[in-house]
């Protein structure tokens, strides 16, 4: 019997292990969607049991297109996980969420094309096909789980700003001036490429979901100084800064009755 995770976390952009997790031990499940993207890493903080998942792989190796994200999550599931919690690595669009900043947002906006959004499959030869599924996204994330990280930030002391729309975009590459402009028009407070499909994904399969979006810089043409041009380097630290707090608020988080 698959002993139950208390929590699945899946790791973006500059954010590929959780050094606080103890007694780690490695997975590597083949779903009938194939196969994620790099091993699941099941380990103990405090005495609650965490898997974590590197969505590009451990050495950053699959672009955003091209993720199996319906094997990552079937794959979390597979092994016992009810609840993921998405780190997706951001850009700024709006004042609230600049550089370095955390937040968890409330709303999305999906802007991809080409990629495999539902578990939902055609009849093939042998096969009558799957169910059709129209679930309820009008809130893209579960409002419980929401809820849930935003109390254990607030125990953690780790600021943490609450709702925004998540704007996910196609990459590899990063976005023009103007379609930032028309991403800001649209509604849209932050900028990612991996926000989608894996957030519809989760819905189907009936797992909680809820992302915290790290902030790593400005988006083309926002912030201060629209004419900053933005390293990989200043992405890694503002990563590295705006995660710091983190371990502590998954460990609050676990913690919560």
């Amino acid at each position: 019997m698959t002993q139950p995770i208390d929590l699945a976390v899946i790791g973006g952009t500059g954010l590929y292990r959780i050094a606080e997790l103890q007694d780690v031990e490695s997975h590597q499940p083949v779903t009938r969607y194939g196969a994620p993207s790099g091993p699941v890493r099941i380990g103990r903080l405090g005495e609650r049991r965490v898997a974590f998942l590197a969505r590009h792989g451990e050495g950053h190796s699959l672009p955003p297109h091209q993720i199996n994200y319906r094997a990552n999550l079937a794959a979390l599931q597979a092994l016992g996980a009810t609840r993921v919690l998405a780190l997706n690595t951001v850009g700024g669009i709006t004042e609230r969420f600049g550089p370095r900043v955390l937040g968890c947002p409330d709303q999305l906006i999906d802007y991809t094309w080409g990629r495999i959004s539902t578990i939902c499959e055609v009849a093939s030869e042998g096969s009558g096909g799957t169910e059709v599924l129209h679930v309820d996204f009008g809130e893209p994330y579960t409002r419980a789980l929401r809820a849930a990280v935003l109390a254990a930030a607030q125990r953690a002391g780790v600021a943490l700003v609450d709702g925004g729309c998540y704007g996910a975009t196609q990459g590899p590459r990063l976005e023009t001036r103007a379609e930032i402009a028309r991403m800001r028009r649209d509604g849209c407070d932050l900028v990612g490429m991996t926000g989608m499909p894996e957030a519809g994904l989760a819905r189907e399969l009936g797992l909680d979901y809820a992302c915290l979006a790290i902030v790593a810089n400005w988006a083309a043409g926002a912030g201060p100084d629209p004419d900053e041009v933005i390293t990989l380097q200043d992405v890694l630290d503002n990563v590295a800064a705006a995660s710091s707090g983190l371990p502590a608020l998954l460990q609050a988080l676990l913690d919560a009755p």
